[in-house]
């Protein structure tokens, strides 16, 4: 696809829509704050995850070489809580975390970053920037610990807005009579006694929350950068600590963009660790497919919140089910076409005939809208509908009349080639093109539909028996009760000339319960409810 539409981008710092203008024509440096690894990543985790893959993918998409880094917090006083609790090491604790975090990443299609540094493997880094900051008289020492004085920056809420005040009751923000101001916050924090920490200059310690992406971003794409983005909740005190304190350390340090992706909510409210309400990324693809997982997480556009129930999960997995069965049908009719009279219907010297006029139309609608919305501010909600379900309508539709026919139809096989291409080509940029074969992910999400249901296949297919023999009795009665009791559990019957066949749907009941769904907190179907875990 060629890129006809000028990329936009909404810049949380100016509150605008803009034009995107890389620094270096054709480069791309891009930072997102990653994760604080002491326990399995839950689905907000992976909402971020999956935004800035998008936006990576696309950026890449658009010819552009990006740098992207995503850093991991492996030394937090939340990690050393957790640790002692479980009597571990908490070095050991968070790189395992870390480790199953990629895991997650890996099962959702996220790409790697081109570096994924850790603040324990940036210690020298991040005392550099402390005394640096130090120097330039906008941070003190006190026995051992260094805060930042907001008071030294008049800029400092020119992010979020908020007043110095609020700082106080920040995240991770401490009250301590021996600050100058309460707002200021820590740059490194004296050791405790049984805490990890290292050597530096103001005595034993070990860094600060918020100075750590500061000194990572620095050190991988320089004090001037495109693109930083992170969860919304990131956005006071975290990262209008980040500016203040790298325009402390580096006068000219500057971000282009800001972008900030909205919650996932439980019940309308923040999914959060702190909070218990939320779901483990392991839990959700425990009983759906990882792919389903990422087209639900891009449902929404990615500054809006969006709220977690199981019947979007649900409708997810039956929108790439249609998906992946349309491409594979597609490639099993290719298939059989060229095998044995591979020429016939073919053109001149064996050649296959061009695009017919309808199959243009559709593949130019397709890129058009895809262009559109995605350099729309990433609009990725709207990409999935329109044009992209218009192309699969007539790839099944071609693939009806090709069976109808009986033979070969050299402009029309050719025709779905190319649609297939682009549709391939929206798939791959979203992040949804599996790295299986169609026919492996079709009886993945069938086999967790039957989780789902509670079922085997055999279950099913003793269905299907009991409801052919009701048919062959004209117990009509019994055949629709079977053919009910099944789609109210996920599985839909379907007859195709004399054989019945089965693949996953939303199940009736979550459609007609669709109010008690938006608090899957609250167990209304053990069935088809995911457990709560605690923080």
């Amino acid at each position: 696809m060629e890129n006809k539409e000028e990329f936009k981008i909404y810049n949380s710092m100016t509150k605008t829509l803009e034009v995107f203008k890389p620094i270096v024509p054709g480069k791309v440096s891009m930072y997102v704050c990653g994760v604080t690894a002491y326990d399995l990543s839950h689905i907000g985790h992976a909402r971020a995850a999956v935004v800035f893959d998008v936006l990576f993918r696309y950026l890449q998409h658009l010819s552009y070489e990006v740098t992207y880094v995503r850093n991991f917090t492996d030394v937090d006083d939340k990690i050393i809580r957790r640790a002692n609790e479980r009597g571990e090491d908490p070095f050991s604790l968070s790189s395992r975390f870390c480790e199953e975090y990629l895991v997650d990443m890996d099962s959702l299609h996220c790409l790697r970053p081109t570096h994924q540094p850790r603040v324990t493997e940036h210690i020298e880094q991040i005392k550099d920037m402390i005394t640096q900051i130090i120097n330039n008289g906008f941070a003190y020492e006190v026995e051992g610990d260094v805060f930042f004085a907001v008071d030294k920056y008049p800029k400092y809420g020119q992010l979020s807005g908020q007043k110095l005040e609020n700082n106080r009751a920040g995240e991770r923000v401490a009250v301590d009579s021996r600050k100058h101001n309460p707002a200021d916050f820590a740059l490194w924090k004296a050791a405790k006694p049984g805490e990890p920490s290292w050597e530096s200059p103001w005595g034993p310690g070990r860094p600060g929350w918020h100075i750590e992406c500061s000194a990572m971003s620095a050190h991988y794409l320089t004090f001037k950068f495109d693109i930083h983005g992170g969860g919304s909740d990131l956005t006071f005190p975290h990262h209008e600590n980040e500016i203040t304190q790298s325009a402390a350390a580096c006068q000219e340090s500057n971000v282009n963009y800001w972008m900030h992706n909205g919650h996932v909510t439980n019940n309308n409210e923040k999914m959060s660790k702190s909070l218990g309400n939320f779901f483990t990324i392991r839990q959700v693809t425990e009983r759906y497919h990882p792919l389903a997982v990422r087209h639900f997480l891009m449902s929404a556009h990615y500054r809006s919140p969006l709220n977690y129930t199981v019947l979007q999960l649900e409708s997810a997995s039956d929108a790439i089910f249609y998906i992946y069965q349309t491409l594979q049908d597609f490639e099993e009719a290719l298939s059989s076409f060229q095998d044995g009279n591979s020429k016939e219907g073919a053109g001149k010297n064996g050649k296959m005939g061009g695009v017919n006029a309808d199959a243009e139309k559709c593949m130019n609608r397709l890129r058009d809208e895809f262009e559109t919305k995605m350099s729309d501010d990433l609009s990725t909600s709207h990409i999935l509908t329109g044009a992209f379900q218009e192309a699969l309508k007539f790839i099944n539709g071609s693939l009806t009349t090709l069976k109808k026919k009986k033979q070969k139809q050299a402009s029309l096989i050719q025709s779905l080639k190319e649609i297939e291409k682009e549709v391939k080509l929206v798939l791959d940029v979203l992040g949804l093109l599996p790295s299986f074969t169609y026919a492996e992910v079709l009886q993945q999400l069938k086999e967790k539909a039957l989780k789902r249901a509670e079922l085997t296949e055999d279950d099913v297919l003793r269905c299907i028996e009991e409801r052919t023999v009701a048919r062959k009795n004209k117990d009509f009665s019994k055949s629709d009760e079977i053919r009910a009791e099944l789609s109210s559990k996920g599985i839909a019957l379907m007859d195709v000339g004399k054989e019945t066949v089965w693949r996953p749907c939303v199940p009736v009941e979550q459609e007609q319960k669709q109010e008690q769904e938006e608090a899957p907190s609250v167990v209304q179907d053990p069935k088809n409810s995911l457990p709560s875990v605690s923080s």
